[in-house]
């Protein structure tokens, strides 16, 4: 796997359309995680493509309705199979922080990198996702280098507003991922 012009080679290309520039002069310098299941709890389907893609049909299921006209989108989605789906290039700025703050700097989605696991903050995050998301992360590293020492959960950017990746997410499993082949 490598990153060629802010995309990921051999991950499964969807474009989102809600990105923009980053700031002039702004490089990536945090990894942020989250968690997604669209419905709540379910896994598989075409529903966070199309959360991402802005066609998310308000009317396929009755949680749709209140998000259906959100303009969010993440970096990357690894699904519960370890596929990875990657919405908007790395070197672009994607819309899913929201309101954020990490160490005193406002509006994290102009110096992360938002990458989804499919999963809830309770159910365990599959070995392939681990897999797949050290690999990412290495590769993240390699171009930038400050996101060795940054890394935080949604809840982390936006306490009391977010609660993602969750309890579930093993923290010590990813740095030790990351460092052992650095």
């Amino acid at each position: 796997m490598q990153i060629s012009d802010g995309w990921l080679e051999g991950a499964r290309h969807c474009p989102s359309p809600h990105f923009d520039a980053r700031p002039d002069n702004v490089s990536p310098s945090l990894l942020v995680i989250h968690n997604i299941s669209l419905p709540p709890g379910e896994f598989g389907g075409p529903w966070i493509d199309r959360l991402f893609s802005g066609t998310l049909p308000p009317d396929a299921h009755p949680y749709f309705n209140d998000i259906a006209q959100l303009r969010v989108s993440a970096h990357c989605l690894i699904r519960r199979d370890g596929e990875i789906v990657q919405y908007v290039p790395f070197t672009r700025r994607a819309w899913h922080a929201g309101i954020s703050r990490y160490q005193g700097r406002e509006k994290c989605n102009d110096f992360s990198i938002g990458i989804e696991l499919e999963g809830t903050d309770t159910q365990p995050y599959t070995d392939a996702q681990y897999c797949q998301l050290a690999s990412i992360t290495r590769l993240l590293i390699e171009k930038w280098p400050a996101i060795a020492s940054h890394m935080a959960g949604h809840c982390d950017i936006a306490p009391g507003r977010k609660t993602d990746p969750g309890p579930a997410f093993d923290w010590e499993r990813l740095r030790a991922a990351c460092i052992a082949t650095s």
